[in-house]
């Protein structure tokens, strides 16, 4: 993982085409703006995490399903 140091109105570039944004610092929370491509997906971490979840879920479903299918 990289760490980076920004103060208030200072910037990161990933990729050429997404700059993230320190707006405002103020009792231990962050506030950033991000810029990013229109085809991008964005999302929190914890949804992220939910998503990632539940295809997991689904995935381990397909499999189950699959090997009760070739049992028979």
């Amino acid at each position: 993982m990289l760490y980076l140091t920004r103060k208030v109105d200072e910037t990161i570039v990933v990729n050429n085409n997404i700059i993230i944004k320190v707006v405002e610092v103020r009792n231990k929370k962050v506030k950033l703006g991000i810029e990013f491509p229109p085809t991008a997906t964005v999302l929190r971490g914890e949804i992220y995490e939910k998503i990632r979840q539940g295809n997991m879920a689904a995935l381990s479903s397909v499999k189950e399903l699959d090997v009760e299918l070739n049992e028979e």
